[in-house]
């Protein structure tokens, strides 16, 4: 009885600790979102990004029952984080500090120069900086599973794999034409159909809880059914993105 006394004790305490140090970075990432206000497209898409962020993780902390979903929670919130320091570099100001690295951020590479690919008649551009022509940014992670690079695109053609849980026929043509030889992005199109290098590349990424991607349902860090990944519960999935019509050709 004892024994079991205990045992219930400690696993009180591990979710406790959890949802303590969840809920640091949670706290840090509202602040910003209520101080800060765009001045351009980019900024004001970065900050709405962060934004949704910050109520799917208050949302994810209220439910969590297991340490695993309070990190859940935690990645939300480190993840809207990297949307603040890309809306302050917009804006030209200083970043601020480093935030810890998300799950799968490491092996999905960044964004190294600017390209534009003609894509289903429309041009798709990607950019390791922000402009009017690419105001969405990524911080770089898993989405539905595969393996998506950090950095700023003409329109977030990771949303509907995002909210849907499943990438499109026409992802893996895309990611092809839009990543094909980049030095920032160590993986072909093959592997990202495979859904990305899990291997060495992966198991470098401090922030690495358990595998959590934004979206794949059968992820094995799911602890005890909690949807950590859709953001749903904070209006994610009926966030419109900037206003970008996936309806007329994404094909997803």
């Amino acid at each position: 009885m004892k024994s079991q006394q205990r045992g219930s004790t400690h696993s009180a305490t591990q979710l406790d600790d959890a949802k303590a140090d969840a809920r640091q970075a949670i706290e840090r990432l509202g602040g910003q979102v209520y101080n800060l206000t765009g001045t351009d497209e980019p900024s004001r898409q970065a900050l709405a990004d962060a934004a949704e962020r910050y109520t799917a993780a208050g949302s994810q902390i209220d439910q969590a029952a297991t340490p695993v979903q309070a990190r859940l929670a935690k990645q939300t919130a480190l993840e809207g984080l990297y949307y603040i320091r890309a809306a302050r570099v917009a804006m030209g100001m200083d970043p601020g500090p480093d935030v810890p690295t998300i799950d799968g951020q490491k092996a999905a590479g960044a964004v190294t120069e600017s390209r534009e690919v003609e894509f289903e008649g429309r041009k798709v551009a990607a950019s390791p900086t922000p402009s009017p022509r690419t105001p969405n940014y990524y911080p770089g992670g898993r989405v539905a599973g595969r393996p998506v690079p950090a950095g700023w695109y003409s329109e977030p053609w990771w949303k509907p794999a995002l909210v849907a849980g499943a990438w499109g026929l026409g992802s893996m043509m895309l990611f092809s034409t839009m990543f094909s030889g980049m030095a920032g992005v160590p993986y072909g199109a093959e592997t990202f159909a495979a859904g990305g290098d899990q291997g060495a590349a992966d198991q470098g990424d401090a922030g690495d809880q358990g595998g959590y991607d934004h979206g794949d349902t059968d992820d094995t860090a799911d602890g005890g059914g909690y949807d950590g990944g859709s953001y749903d519960g904070g209006g994610y999935d009926g966030y419109d993105g900037g206003g970008m019509d996936f309806d007329g050709g994404m094909d997803f």
